[in-house]
């Protein structure tokens, strides 16, 4: 989904590397100390900030740098020129880290409730406005979905494929209980679901139908179906009354 705020295939995945590389109390202590000077740092100020030598200094830094956690580059600290080699410095990068078992997109709820506020109509409530900005997002996205994949006509079994690989990739743990049917175990607004579920409920419904319309997918429809622990939300046969026939894409 090319419209998420925080767009990276295994965001997860790197928050969880970038959290380990930090559980070492020197590595940590001197990022700490980085992101505090509000300048690039050598090796040396890094290594007398925490009291170790520059050679072990220059491992963990290395460490934080493959980490996306720190830029390195070669430049005289505070712009001062000097005749030699100029030594490597270290700045920190704009990486945010956050690490939530089982995922959670609190960013991309709050995004989408600034985005209503700020276009709230006159004919609309908050709640109508909310709704409108999700279903408008989700279309968004699936556009541009179909515009990277180029997926031809999407039917409801390989529309389910193509959203199921997406909806893994925004924590939502889909599964697929029939060819035609795609459940939802995890929530990623929760526990902000459960404190306002019309709402929350509605913008995710309205999110991933819009999705599916920008998508392009045909005969699948985003239903509420809230079970205890799950996403309310499930892609389901638009035609119930066809449900387990549907085998094939037309």
């Amino acid at each position: 989904m090319a419209s998420d705020p925080t767009p990276r295939a295994d965001a997860a995945g790197t928050a969880i590397d970038a959290v380990s590389v930090l559980s070492e109390d020197s590595r940590r202590r001197m990022f700490a100390f980085i992101r505090r000077a509000r300048r690039a740092v050598t090796r040396d100020e890094a290594a007398a900030s925490v009291g170790i030598s520059r050679k072990l200094a220059a491992f963990h830094l290395d460490k934080l740098v493959d980490a996306g956690l720190l830029r390195a580059r070669y430049e005289s600290p505070g712009g001062i020129r000097r005749v030699g080699r100029r030594p490597k410095v270290y700045e920190p990068t704009d990486a945010q880290i956050t690490v939530s078992i089982p995922e959670r997109r609190h960013e991309l709820l709050a995004d989408l409730l600034l985005d209503a506020v700020l276009t709230e109509g006159a004919d609309e409530n908050a709640a109508q406005a909310a709704v409108r900005s999700a279903e408008r997002r989700g279309r968004r996205m699936g556009e541009a979905a179909r515009e990277e994949t180029r997926p031809g006509r999407l039917g409801p079994e390989r529309g389910l494929t193509a959203c199921e690989r997406l909806l893994d990739r925004y924590g939502y743990e889909p599964v697929r209980e029939t060819p035609t049917r795609l459940r939802l175990r995890n929530c990623p607004f929760h526990p902000l679901a459960a404190k306002a579920p019309d709402l929350v409920c509605g913008m995710n419904q309205a999110l991933l139908g819009g999705f599916l319309n920008g998508l392009r997918v045909s005969g699948v429809q985003a239903v509420l179906a809230p079970e205890p622990g799950e996403c309310c939300v499930r892609l389901e046969p638009s035609d119930t009354d066809h449900d387990d026939q549907m085998t094939q894409d037309h």
